[in-house]
């Protein structure tokens, strides 16, 4: 089999960003990259806010936020009135998780792909409320039929109060069926939690149409925009019971305004994440998206064929737009999360490459991601210098 011609450059692209050139970022979907448009938006608000603090914070600024919200909640198809701004996908996951109200004899499901800072807060819940916690199995290689099955088959009704599902997985950049798996889920009365922290600008969505009872995504991968932007949407059964993690003087204005006022909060990454999205609209959105996909395909092929992984084990990620692709690394490298995290920083600092590594499964794993900013020089580069770094055990 020959590996796929990588996508043509899209012109001037580049430019946009004020990444190191003299480091390759092949792993946007870590913390994205704020493009200079966007940056200089931000410095104006803050500009103004610093100008005079009193007025910015005092004057209008729960409406601001909330224009800047209705306009991020059009582009992902959820219903504005009914989401919320928060920090960070894992953010909206304690605010739901913690609205629950949990007890003794519940049980919070996960899958194994799910992303471990959501365990962690899954952990800490459950611990603090007497419930407990489960994890369904999901073979990396499991068709959309196989996984909702699974998740029928989980699914304890009456005991199970929440599955938390990812759209994209972060570890294993696998699209998982969530529509199919909310109604499965819901004719059993269970509430789910889609975790899609990859989703905003990736993929094309319509929240709405998912009918996930919670669903939070990160607007600062993909969307291009200021890291700390996130949307949590709830569905209208929820909303009166969404408590934020920390009370201040919207409280008693209710959802949203109450989860979206955390007093002396650096509002601005908000109030220009819009900006994101015309700067990703101007690049075209779905010639961007195109792009990045087919970049990350071609990242997968050379860096694979380098390692010696034949095009058949490379891993599927389950939908052909998802711009994150896994290459397996050979056995026991990696294979641990010290282990995974000691080769990423070996890699960052002798290669000059910013990759993820995650180990999942027994094994260690490469995550390449394609942007708009990188090159298929990138990722050739990456095949060629790679292999002998492994062998220096």
């Amino acid at each position: 089999m020959t590996v796929p011609q990588p996508p043509a450059p899209l012109p001037g692209a580049r430019l946009l960003f004020s990444l190191d050139p003299a480091v390759s970022h092949l792993n946007h979907g870590a913390f994205g990259t704020v493009p200079l448009p966007v940056q200089r938006a931000q410095q104006r608000l803050r500009d103004e806010m610093e100008a005079n603090p009193h007025r910015f914070f005092s004057r209008g600024l729960v409406e601001r936020v909330a224009h800047a919200r209705r306009h991020l909640a059009g582009f992902l198809g959820a219903d504005p009135e009914g989401s919320a701004l928060v920090g960070n996908t894992t953010t909206g996951v304690a605010v739901a998780l913690q609205s629950l109200g949990l007890r003794p004899g519940d049980e919070v499901l996960t899958t194994d792909h799910c992303y471990g800072a959501v365990v962690l807060s899954v952990h800490r819940e459950c611990g603090r409320t007497g419930a407990s916690s489960r994890v369904l199995p999901v073979p990396l290689g499991a068709t959309d039929e196989e996984i909702v099955e699974t998740v029928r088959t989980g699914l304890r009704p009456g005991r199970t109060r929440l599955l938390v599902v990812d759209q994209i997985s972060s570890a294993t950049a696998r699209l998982f069926p969530v529509a199919a798996i909310v109604g499965v889920a819901r004719e059993q009365g269970v509430p789910v939690l889609v975790d899609a922290a990859h989703v905003p600008g990736m993929l094309p969505v319509g929240v709405e149409s998912i009918g996930a009872d919670f669903w939070v995504g990160n607007l600062h991968k993909w969307g291009y925009a200021p890291r700390g932007t996130a949307l949590l949407a709830v569905r209208p059964p929820w909303r009166d019971r969404i408590e934020p993690l920390t009370v201040s003087w919207e409280q008693e204005s209710g959802y949203p305004a109450r989860v979206e006022w955390q007093a002396t909060l650096d509002y601005t990454g908000w109030l220009a994440a819009p900006v994101g999205l015309y700067t990703l609209r101007g690049l075209g959105v779905q010639r961007v998206r195109e792009h990045n996909a087919a970049l990350a395909a071609y990242g997968q092929r050379v860096v694979g064929d380098a390692l010696g992984v034949a095009p058949t084990h490379l891993p599927d990620p389950g939908g052909p737009g998802v711009a994150m692709r896994l290459v397996p690394l050979p056995p026991g490298t990696a294979a641990t999360f010290e282990g995974a995290k000691a080769l990423r920083d070996r890699i960052a600092d002798r290669l000059a490459t910013e990759v993820a590594v995650a180990a999942w499964g027994g094994r260690g794993w490469l995550r390449l991601c394609g942007q708009v900013y990188n090159s298929a020089e990138e990722y050739e580069r990456l095949a060629v210098r790679l292999p002998p770094l492994l062998a220096q055990r």
